[in-house]
């Protein structure tokens, strides 16, 4: 499509207005009915509810609102209007627990919290003693009010007090815009490019979380980056499929290109995607490995694998787009050989995200892209990836000395990784630059590099790779149990130390004599986010892994 009309810069929430009459009545989002169904809700409803918020919020403009809620359209109308009112949108991961979520809201110093479902409000009433300083607490949900009050009441009496639902919240919002029609408008155009839009809160291999403040401009750029490069597949006005958290910037910048490009967004959720795909049959599927991984197994395994693979997606992908993790190179040419390209990119929330991408006329399946129009990557000495353009951060939130230990006295961010770029101009992800084990013989090992050729195998659910000043390597095995269950039909140890011994032998077939791993352990204790050990984004804490499992992993080499 010729994405010309969309190329302009303009917040956010500007982009939805500048096409709601156009839009009025068709729908924006389709959202389950409970019974089975879907119930729409057009473009005006959607617009109505982002101005009612901007108009009714106690937020002043630079102030900052936190939402902790899982996908909702209201979650997206918070987010518009906390934006529109010159606020920045700070969203809370929905996995994080109520130590996690009262350090955001913290940090950041949020003036209001949006908050749904009993449960996370639970966790908000348990951290209650970190938001005194919050000025509202809008329930997205009007039923959890008296919840909300009493839970309250017991912990921080002033916050009850403070406890909004939504429909007061928009009560206020429509009166200030009978009075004064024009007061929506009058905030939009008093919006500054170059000020923070939302700040998301970097998942923290190690140490705390750290604020990434994102402006209108960075998203805006990264945003118009992204459209040039897959005009080629985008269409207006086709389904998607949205089960990404908004919380994150993958389902967030999918739900921007929806208001973009007039997309009909049905809203699902991971328990229920791989069942409203067939459903819905999107044109649009944006997903992280793992549901295309699933598809390709599940399709892969019956006797007529095309009639298969058109009844899991719904037979009417168009544009697919993978993120989040790297995708194995056999799935991208399964689902290539039933006619959908799948694009993989490559970038940090730092970057508004996306710095790299395969395009729609120039791809390699084992690479993550060429860098966008407006990125500029180049390679440090040792091989880290370094980055600079407009769509970059400026520097983390009251965080002075981890902002100049990201950036050079050139102006280039480091992002941590390490790459090459092939002759012709893809760049390869090799590994995380703090995370490069040197081997006794002094081998320079990048565990996440191998790590990762373990994504898709149906038994093994997590290998991690010690080994740093070691002869060799060895690693720590989490299976899927219900899998290997079902594999040995309840044999004994042997034969689970055979299953595993198989699935390692598979890929240390594909790796340097130094890179293979000669030991390893199976654990029975998960690794979980609640433990500690994977971020809310689900990625290894490669540290706290190895504090707590090392000295098992230490006996490996007796």
């Amino acid at each position: 499509m010729d994405v010309t009309p969309h190329l302009a810069l303009r917040p956010a929430p500007a982009i939805v207005f500048a096409h709601v009459e156009a839009r009025a009545d068709r729908p924006r989002f389709m959202v389950p009915d409970g019974v089975g169904g879907w119930s729409p809700v057009t473009w005006r409803a959607f617009a109505d509810q982002i101005r009612d918020v901007a108009l009714g919020l106690p937020l002043e403009p630079g102030e900052r609102a936190c939402i902790f809620a899982p996908n909702r359209v209201e979650w997206l109308s918070a987010a518009l209007g906390i934006q529109a009112a010159g606020g920045v949108m700070v969203p809370i991961y929905g996995s994080s627990t109520a130590e996690q979520a009262a350090y955001v809201v913290d940090h950041s110093g949020a003036a209001v919290v949006f908050v749904d479902t009993a449960a996370l409000l639970d966790r908000v009433i348990e951290g209650a003693r970190h938001y005194a300083d919050v000025r509202a607490i809008v329930l997205l949900d009007d039923g959890l009010v008296a919840r909300a009050r009493a839970g309250l009441e017991e912990t921080v009496p002033a916050l009850a007090r403070r406890v909004l639902s939504w429909s007061a919240l928009r009560a206020k919002g429509a009166a200030v815009h009978r009075e004064d029609p024009g007061a929506l408008d009058a905030k939009l155009e008093a919006l500054d490019l170059d000020q923070p839009a939302l700040m998301l809160y970097t998942s923290g291999t190690s140490g705390p979380p750290k604020g990434v403040p994102l402006t209108h401009r960075n998203v805006g750029v990264n945003g118009r980056d992204w459209l040039q490069n897959n005009a080629a597949l985008l269409e207006e006005d086709v389904r998607d499929l949205l089960w990404l958290p908004m919380s994150h910037i993958f389902g967030y910048g999918e739900a921007g290109a929806g208001n973009q490009l007039g997309w009909v967004s049905y809203l699902s959720d991971p328990k229920r995607v791989m069942e409203d795909l067939p459903r819905v049959k999107p044109r649009v599927f944006m997903s992280v490995p793992s549901v295309w991984e699933k598809i390709a197994t599940a399709a892969g395994a019956a006797e007529d694998v095309d009639a298969r693979f058109a009844e899991l997606t719904g037979g009417e992908l168009g544009f697919c787009l993978s993120g989040g993790a790297g995708l194995d190179i056999a799935v991208k040419e399964f689902f290539l050989a039933r006619g959908v390209l799948l694009l993989e990119g490559y970038g940090l929330t730092e970057c508004s995200p996306t710095l790299t991408l395969n395009a729609p006329d120039a791809y390699r399946f084992d690479s993550v892209g060429r860098p966008l129009p407006s990125v500029e990557l180049r390679l440090a000495d040792d091989g880290e990836i370094l980055a600079r353009g407009p769509s970059v951060f400026g520097g983390y939130h009251e965080d002075p000395a981890a902002t100049a230990g990201a950036f050079d006295e050139s102006g280039w961010f480091h992002t941590g990784d390490l790459g090459r770029f092939t002759d012709d101009g893809f760049l390869q992800i090799i590994g995380r630059k703090k995370e490069i084990l040197v081997t006794a013989g002094g081998k320079n090992v990048a565990p996440a590099n191998i790590e990762t050729r373990f994504a898709t195998d149906p038994y093994l659910a997590h290998v991690v790779v010690y080994g740093d000043a070691r002869k060799y390597l060895v690693a720590g095995v989490w299976l899927h149990e219900d899998a290997v269950r079902a594999k040995l039909d309840g044999d004994g140890a042997d034969q689970l130390e055979a299953l595993v011994q198989s699935r390692i032998d598979r890929v240390n077939a594909e790796l340097a004599r130094f890179e293979t791993i000669k030991k390893f352990r199976v654990f029975g204790q998960a690794l979980t986010v609640e433990d500690g050990f994977l971020t809310p984004t689900l990625k290894l804490r490669r540290k706290a892994v190895y504090a707590h499992f090392g000295a098992a992993l230490e006996e490996l080499y007796g």
